[in-house]
């Protein structure tokens, strides 16, 4: 029999023991920024990684909104406080638990090819892949942006308050000010030579020619006018109206800075472009994980799949009778085996047959755990297994190992829950930290670079890339926005940023959540390991310096190194973090217990309605 997981079923003053054991751990000097990462109570709950945003966002459920509205309304301030991870000018996945009906639904706001792209769009004249940094700071690399889309459905769908009164307040936040962390002035500085190269980013990013300083008021005028424009207007003065033709003229014409020696590549966007874009509802990936019910986004989102195979593999193991190494030692395993089929099966299923249901069958995860060795890791990369729904015992992979970009991008997640019941668990991105680089003038908001998502060509010659660019296709995206459900209720709401590693955090937060009895604070600040498919995998150096770390590369042969920057960020200002993690835990009697990173990006906040110690 498959054991359960024990702080799940744990009786309430277990889970209320460990909770205010957890508590203990949070970092003075977060404490004294006036922002704590965990908190506990009822009547709603928020978990940004940001104070402002999270105030915002409670505001809204004290004065009557719900999980939706509070969702939206922080996640337009977060494109205020965390410009270089969120905003309009991106997109992101929606994940939401409607408790009148229970039932989990989501929406795919994931950026679009525009019309004119081309596969061979990321080719240069002599068919050879773009350099990634070319490709990245350039009109080529920005998508249609999805993001107020989202909103626009899942205000009108399941909200209670109009779009434009969401947007108030992140209007005067922009318009007011926030204070400058050292992560906002990291971030900036990491983007200096980029930030330089357009006029209007110079502009507004870096006042006197350099970041503004830690502990400055940063203000931000245009995009408060924006958000105002908007909330009078609509989304269609976005996508119809004179800013669609601004965003376009950005695109296809970047805004170089004079002197500018950096070539930037023009883009294909066009406003029909912006015209037809939909944000569309679809339903969400399922897998049962011990006793649990576990939803997550379907493709063009790799996230849902990728994490729900790994669970289903994992559930063959008794993870919580090993050891903390033996369990994390089948963790990236798990992991790097559903990676590697991610990489061969999964894209936008517009465009390619995605055997979904397959990859998450428990016929094809058995075959795939059986390839894990108990005491030794698998070396090198891992083929793709075959999900034909003709399964044996053990079935060796077979074909080519596919290994597809490991990058970390920007990204930020919020989870938020009201006091009927609903939950929400958001996450959004512009891609790399700065997306694009580009500021629409006078707009004053970031445009993404999505689109350097798409493979730049075949993985492997002569294999099937689901991945390669098309007209009008979304590019695969990691984003893993979760809800676990047990008997139609929720247990559980998380997410994270981080590129490609978002899927392994995830997976590493639920595995240590739910099989090796971590609290859920302890789960989200505990150091990190990433294994997808490549040898060496990534890990903080926290986790190569613990006995954990030292035990997995020792004893069971895990390669792993110390994460580094993307090759568009300065290394000077990069931290080695994977992720900044929110969640809701929903414990016995109603209480919510809401969960923020408490040290990586700075450290969030973590806010409840009525506040209980």
């Amino acid at each position: 029999m498959v054991s359960r997981p024990r702080l799940v079923v744990a009786g309430s003053l277990a889970i209320l023991a460990a909770v205010a054991a957890s508590a203990l751990t949070v970092p003075p000097a977060v404490a004294r920024a006036g922002k704590s990462p965990l908190a506990l109570g009822t009547g709603g709950a928020i978990a940004t990684v940001d104070l402002d945003a999270s105030r915002v966002g409670l505001q809204v459920l004290k004065k009557g909104g719900n999980a939706v509205d509070a969702a939206v309304a922080a996640a337009a301030a977060l494109g205020v406080t965390e410009p270089y991870s969120s905003g309009i000018g991106g997109g992101g996945f929606f994940v939401g638990y409607d408790a009148r009906t229970r039932r989990v639904y989501t929406i795919d706001g994931r950026e679009s090819a525009p019309g004119r792209f081309r596969p061979t769009s990321f080719l240069d004249a002599k068919g050879r892949p773009l350099d990634f940094s070319e490709a990245v700071t350039s009109g080529l690399s920005v998508g249609v942006p999805g993001t107020l889309r989202t909103w626009e459905r899942a205000v009108e769908r399941f909200g209670t308050q109009p779009l434009g009164r969401l947007l108030a307040p992140a209007a005067r936040l922009a318009e007011h000010g926030f204070v400058v962390d050292k992560t906002f002035h990291d971030q900036t500085a990491g983007n200096l030579d980029r930030f330089r190269t357009f006029a209007p980013t110079r502009r507004l990013y870096l006042p006197g020619g350099r970041p503004p300083a830690i502990g400055s008021v940063f203000r931000n005028p245009d995009l408060a006018h924006t958000y105002r424009l908007i909330a009078d207007r609509g989304p269609s003065f976005f996508y119809e109206g004179r800013l669609a033709g601004e965003i376009v003229r950005a695109v296809q014409h970047p805004p170089v800075a004079p002197g500018t020696t950096q070539r930037v590549r023009r883009g294909l966007l066009t406003t029909y472009d912006l015209g037809r874009y939909q944000a569309p509802f679809q339903a969400p990936t399922h897998v049962g994980y011990r006793g649990l019910d576990v939803f997550g986004m379907a493709p063009p989102s790799s996230g849902g799949s990728t994490v729900g195979e790994a669970l289903n593999i994992l559930e063959r193991f008794h993870l919580s009778s090993m050891t903390r190494p033996q369990a994390f030692h089948h963790y990236l395993e798990a992991s790097r085996l559903a990676f590697a089929d991610r990489s061969r099966y999964v894209g936008d299923p517009a465009y390619v047959n995605v055997p979904l249901r397959a990859l998450l069958s428990d016929g094809f995860a058995r075959e795939r755990a059986c390839l894990i060795q108990p005491r030794q890791a698998l070396l090198g990369t891992v083929a793709p297994g075959s999900p034909d729904g003709h399964y044996t015992r053990c079935r060796p992979a077979s074909g080519a190992a596919v290994v597809d970009k490991q990058s970390l991008g920007s990204t930020t997640h919020l989870t938020t829950a009201d006091k009927w019941g609903n939950v929400v668990s958001y996450t959004f991105t512009i891609e790399q930290t700065g997306g694009s680089g580009i500021v629409v003038p006078g707009r004053g908001f970031l445009l993404n670079n999505e689109l350097t998502d798409f493979s730049f060509g075949p993985a492997v010659p002569g294999t099937p890339d689901p991945n390669l660019p098309a007209p009008g296709k979304r590019p695969r995206s990691s984003i893993s926005p979760t809800i676990v459900l047990r008997d139609g209720r929720p247990v559980l709401a998380l997410g994270s940023p981080g590129g490609s590693t978002i899927i392994t955090t995830v997976l590493q937060i639920l595995t240590d959540h739910l099989d090796l009895g971590a609290s859920l604070p302890a789960a989200i600040a505990a150091p990190r390991a990433s294994q997808r498919n490549a040898d060496p995998g990534v890990a903080e150096p926290a986790f190569l310096a613990s006995r954990l770390g030292r035990v997995l590369q020792n004893r069971f042969g895990q390669q792993l190194v110390v994460v580094t920057p993307p090759p568009t960020f300065s290394a000077e200002f990069f931290n080695p973090e994977i992720g900044a993690a929110t969640g809701i835990g929903f414990l016995p009697h109603g209480v919510l217990q809401a969960v923020a990173e408490p040290k990586r990006r700075g450290g969030g906040a973590a806010l409840v309605v009525h506040p209980r110690r």
